[in-house]
């Protein structure tokens, strides 16, 4: 029996056309969002005060106790994120809901987890984008010190999937009605509770201890050791995934 001939070039072609396809409007939103952020000064303030805080907490531990290492930053890093990455998502779709616009939004040729995705991906990549300047710190161990790159390269890996995980998170909280207020304090609490949750298991009774695994600062200090594990690359996917997926049904509800 003759088998029939497959055009293997074509269906890649065609799998990548419709990749690109798909990813388009997710991409042209993201662009949007940035260029939004960058065209008012709470992203400048934001990012000013970012680089204040961690750059404090670096450079004490740098020229105070002479360790030429990043292990304060990366350990404060969590907790900050906490309190910024809120601020920068509150907006994304409250003031689309307080304005009106979000009707409009949702009646453009595009889906509700294509706007979802473009401004998570916005978020992240701003907060990404904000944490680029602590490469100086790298620098400046590096010049005065041997570091260990292991923990510095899984540090920041740790970072960037934190900031995609309270991206998030505020994405899911700014849905959820027209006042940013609201969004910025039910996005704080969000993320504060990922970060706490395994430090209050020390008060629990042993058998609880398992909750643990659903803080985020757990699985962030195992990868900024320098050890990248599948299980907490799966635990920060997962919240990522989980936040844009209610995000989109509330949207939906809302056509």
């Amino acid at each position: 029996m003759k088998m029939p001939d497959i055009n293997i070039r074509g269906l890649l072609h065609d799998a990548v056309a419709r990749t690109r396809t798909g990813l388009r409007e997710p991409f042209a939103i993201m662009k949007k969002e940035l260029q939004t952020y960058f065209y008012t000064p709470i992203a400048y303030i934001v990012i000013t005060a970012f680089l204040v805080v961690t750059g404090f907490f670096f450079f004490k531990d740098f020229f105070y106790f002479g360790q030429a290492e990043m292990r304060g930053f990366f350990q404060f890093l969590p907790l900050v994120l906490t309190l910024v990455v809120p601020a920068i998502t509150m907006r994304l779709f409250a003031e689309e809901i307080h304005s009106g616009t979000i009707e409009t939004l949702m009646t453009l040729p595009v889906t509700a987890m294509d706007a979802v995705m473009g401004k998570f991906l916005a978020a992240t990549a701003f907060v990404s984008i904000m944490m680029a300047p602590t490469l100086i710190y790298l620098v400046t161990i590096v010049i005065v010190g041997s570091p260990d790159p292991g923990p510095i390269i899984g540090g920041y890996v740790g970072s960037v999937l934190l900031a995609g995980t309270y991206s998030a998170v505020g994405v899911l909280t700014s849905s959820l009605g027209r006042n940013q207020i609201i969004a910025f304090i039910g996005g704080l609490i969000a993320c504060f509770f990922l970060w706490l949750i395994d430090k209050i298991t020390i008060f629990l009774p042993s058998k609880l201890g398992f909750l643990e695994y659903l803080g985020t600062d757990y699985h962030f200090r195992n990868i900024s050791r320098g050890i990248i594990d599948s299980r907490d690359l799966v635990y920060f996917v997962s919240i990522i995934a989980i936040s844009i997926l209610l995000t989109t049904k509330i949207l939906e509800d809302r056509r």
